[in-house]
């Protein structure tokens, strides 16, 4: 098994009994499209991705030194996800911003204000 497809299945193992217990990230119940559509979740979401994400990710989510984000091909929860856990080179926030920020930076990636 190549070393990438290790790792992925050892991470999944890793977060299954927190997805299972919903312990550990927020609630799919919480990613309502209400909250993802709520003008002051986006804001929020805006100003955290600007002052953290844009380091790497680039002010529009391109250019930047990290690979160019396709949040329209994902789940708001696995927008969440990769926001706490990390995903291949990119960290885990989840020791950095609260569940609220995460939950902010889903909103604001997933809107129609997030140029990508």
């Amino acid at each position: 098994m190549p070393k990438s497809a290790c790792l992925l299945l050892l991470l999944l193992l890793a977060i299954a009994p927190l997805v299972a217990t919903g312990a550990g990230h927020a609630d799919e119940s919480g990613l309502t499209p209400e909250y993802l559509n709520d003008p002051a979740h986006i804001e929020l979401g805006k100003e955290l991705f600007e002052q953290q994400c844009a380091r790497c990710h680039g002010r529009n989510a391109y250019p930047g030194k990290a690979p160019t984000l396709k949040p329209k091909k994902l789940s708001p929860e696995d927008v969440y996800l990769r926001v706490t856990y990390g995903w291949r080179k990119m960290p885990p926030w989840e020791d950095v911003f609260t569940d609220e920020q995460r939950m902010a930076i889903t909103a604001y990636v997933k809107s129609r204000h997030f140029s990508n």
